[in-house]
C-alpha cells in the first residue's frame, strides 16, 4: 500500500516556504500529492503544539493508509511526536528538527522577557510567513511544556537531515536525540537553519529513505 505524503512547516512559516514550494514541486513531478496544510489555521495567536497535532491527524487518510511525514523545525518536532502517537505514521523526515526549542527560545527571550509574557499573555512574534508581527498566546509555552523529547521512543524508521552550522537549533539536539535512538539515521549537511543551499542534497536523501525511485 503506497504511503500518503504530509510537509509540516516550521514555526512561524507557511506552506509557500522556500521548502515547502520545493518538495512540492519534486512530488509533482514524479506524480505523487504532498499534503501541507497551513497549521496557522489563520490564528497563528492561539498556536499550541497540541492543535497542530490534532491538525494534522484531521488530514490523515482513512486507516490503515500508511502516512510519511515530512518536517521542518517545528514542524520537524511535531513530526516527532505524531511518529510517536500514531501508528498510522511509517516513516520519518525530519529537516533540522526543533529539539529542545522551548529551552533554547525562553533562554534566548531572557527571564524578565518570559515574566512580562507570562503575566501579559501574548508576545509579539515575527511571522516570516506574514511578514510581519503578530502576539502569539502563552499558552503555546504552557501546553509545550507535555511534550518533553525524551518520551519519543516509537521505533519507527527515521531520518533526520541537520545542517552543523543551523544558528536556530544546534545540531547538537539531532546528535543527541539520534544517538540513544539506533532507528534514527542522522545525516549532517554544510548548512544553516534554512537548509535552503542543499535542497537538491535533500530530496535526493528523501527518495532514496522513501524509496521514491521505486513508486
Amino acid at each position: 500500500m503506497n504511503s500518503e505524503y504530509i510537509y509540516l512547516h516550521g514555526f512561524a512559516s507557511s506552506p509557500n516556504s522556500v521548502k515547502a514550494n520545493y518538495l512540492r514541486d519534486r512530488f509533482s513531478q514524479i506524480q505523487i500529492p504532498l499534503t501541507i496544510p497551513d497549521l496557522n489555521q489563520s490564528d497563528f495567536t492561539h498556536l499550541t503544539m497540541t492543535r497542530q497535532l490534532r491538525q494534522v491527524v484531521a488530514t490523515f487518510p482513512p486507516a490503515p493508509t500508511p502516512v510519511t511525514l515530512i518536517g521542518s523545525s517545528f514542524g520537524g518536532l511535531a513530526s516527532a511526536w505524531l511518529g510517536e502517537t500514531e501508528l498510522q505514521c511509517q516513516k520519518l523526515v525530519l529537516l533540522a528538527p526543533a529539539f529542545t526549542f522551548l529551552s533554547l527560545w525562553l533562554s534566548i527571550l531572557g527571564e524578565q522577557t518570559v515574566t512580562n509574557w507570562r503575566s501579559q499573555k501574548f508576545l509579539s512574534v515575527y511571522h516570516y510567513g506574514e511578514k510581519r508581527s503578530l502576539p502569539l498566546s502563552y499558552d503555546f509555552v504552557t501546553d509545550l511544556y507535555q511534550y518533553p523529547e525524551t518520551k519519543i521512543q516509537r521505533q519507527i524508521p527515521t531520518l533526520i537531515i541537520h545542517g552543523i552550522k543551523d544558528e536556530v537549533i544546534p545540531i547538537q539536539a539531532s546528535r543527541d536525540f539520534a544517538a540513544s535512538r539506533p532507528w534514527v539515521k542522522l545525516i549532517e549537511l554544510d548548512s544553516d537553519h534554512s537548509l535552503a543551499n542543499v535542497l537538491p542534497e535533500i530530496w535526493q536523501e528523501i527518495s532514496t529513505f522513501c524509496q521514491l525511485n521505486n513508486v
